[in-house]
């Protein structure tokens, strides 16, 4: 699956994208800014993205998903204040609040990637917060 990364903190997209590529994914581009993102979409078509809601130049998260839900691209805010996404959750699948442990991020990544491809699994692992 190729997938983008929106975050702004650089620790923490390297450790996301290397986590990603170690499941066999492919990372398309990693982002820090709203501006970023939505090149980055236009440019690759990613097929599914991690989001955190705050970023260099504000709470554009929210934008940025809300611009991926119009255009079919699934997503997953990751950030460390849950009550910041809209009840809505702006299209997202869900949720994971960081801190996370990358066995918590294996884990989503695996149900995330099975979902993505049409298939119902079973229980979403701890860490993931569902939309309803």
């Amino acid at each position: 699956m190729k997938i983008m990364i929106v975050e702004d903190e650089a620790l923490l997209a390297l450790e996301l994208e290397m986590e990603v590529e170690a499941a066999g994914h492919e990372v398309v581009g990693t982002a820090a800014s709203r501006c970023a993102a939505l090149e980055i979409v236009d440019q690759t078509g990613p097929q599914f993205a991690f989001v955190d809601v705050h970023l260099s130049d504000g709470p554009s998260g929210i934008d940025i998903g809300r611009h991926l839900a119009s255009t079919g691209i699934p997503f997953v805010f990751v950030t460390g204040n849950v009550k910041r996404i809209p009840d809505d959750f702006a299209g997202a699948i869900g949720a994971i609040e960081k801190p996370y442990t990358m066995n918590g991020l294996q884990n989503a990544l695996t149900y995330l990637t099975a979902r993505v491809s049409g298939l119902q699994p079973s229980t979403p692992p701890p860490g993931l917060i569902l939309a309803e």
